[in-house]
């Protein structure tokens, strides 16, 4: 399977900082049935404690991230042929 569309390596390359890079891409715009932001698919309590969180802990908001696109495409049904 492809890598998730937000994705822990990517954002490494887009920031080229060190540590954890936000997964913000600046959308911001909850969505209402899965309570995450369709930019970032963090909650807004991840998106609230993401400045005040350890390394380790925003790791694991990455781990979540991931598993949750990784969740919503084997959800998703496949497109109809033409």
């Amino acid at each position: 399977m492809d890598e998730p569309a937000v994705n822990l390596r990517a954002a490494r390359v887009r920031h080229g900082a060190l540590g954890v890079p936000s997964p913000c891409l600046s959308v911001c715009r909850m969505d209402r049935d899965r309570a995450v932001c369709e930019g970032c698919w963090r909650s807004i309590e991840e998106i609230a404690a993401w400045s005040r969180m350890a390394e380790a802990d925003k790791l694991v908001v990455w781990e979540r991230i991931e598993a949750r696109q990784r969740d919503a495409l084997a959800l998703t049904p496949p497109a109809p042929l033409p």
